[in-house]
């Protein structure tokens, strides 16, 4: 197992606390995956040291929370260079080896926002739009190869992503209007909470067991009922 981060403390950190559970030692590989030819030097060196890669995650988002209006054109290429061309530049490099192998299983992570829209969200929610049509399209280009590739969409999730935001909006509205706002946000929820991590995660390992090798080019919601559809 490989974890690529574009931090360098953050992936070793993530390989260390996976080992630790006993389970799996991971190999952590900083990179950024705006730029081709660092995830081809990623894919190399996994090559060399463990083979072919046959599971594929890609989870690598940033987000801008900000009015479109207030927003420049480089924050638009910001968002799409990481949260679009980034997972194309990852599927570029690393589905010739699964189609050769006939077998591999992708999964792209998405967001509700690309389904209903999202004040503030604007470039994110259309960043992620153009990644689930990028992964149904090559969901039935590369059906016949043995591959399958989904996209997992959550809802508010406590990451740690989210938990950056939601400081930085408590800066800015204050306590008070702060806490009007989480009641209002969890009353959207039918279950009556934010989503965690391994929420999110149970999604993702299905996908990737042989048990869902007859799901391919899907959106899997992984909301707590934010969405119905």
């Amino acid at each position: 197992m490989t974890i690529v981060d574009l931090k360098k403390d953050a992936v070793e950190s993530a390989a260390r606390r996976l080992a630790a559970e006993g389970k799996i030692r991971p190999l952590g590989l900083e990179a950024n995956i705006t730029s081709k030819e660092q995830v081809a030097a990623v894919r190399e060196k996994i090559e060399r040291d463990f083979g072919p890669t046959s599971i594929l995650v890609n989870s690598a988002a940033i987000v801008d929370d900000k009015l479109f209006l207030d927003s420049r054109p480089a924050d638009w290429q910001r968002m799409i260079d990481v949260c679009l061309y980034g997972p194309m530049n990852v599927l570029h490099e690393f589905l010739p080896s699964m189609v050769a192998n006939k077998y591999g299983r992708v999964v792209c992570m998405a967001s509700d926002s690309y389904k209903l829209g999202q004040a503030r969200l604007s470039y994110y929610a259309a960043a992620k739009a153009g990644v689930v049509a990028l992964v149904k399209s090559l969901a039935q280009e590369l059906g016949p190869s043995g591959i399958t590739l989904n996209v997992v969409s959550p809802g508010a999730t406590n990451t740690e992503m989210r938990r950056a935001r939601e400081e930085q909006l408590l800066a800015q509205m204050g306590p008070e209007k702060y806490e009007r706002r989480q009641k209002a946000v969890l009353k959207m929820y039918p279950t009556a909470r934010l989503g965690e991590p391994e929420d999110i995660s149970a999604a993702v390992h299905f996908l990737t067991t042989d048990d869902a090798s007859w799901i391919t080019g899907q959106v899997i919601s992984v909301n707590g009922g934010f969405t119905m559809a």
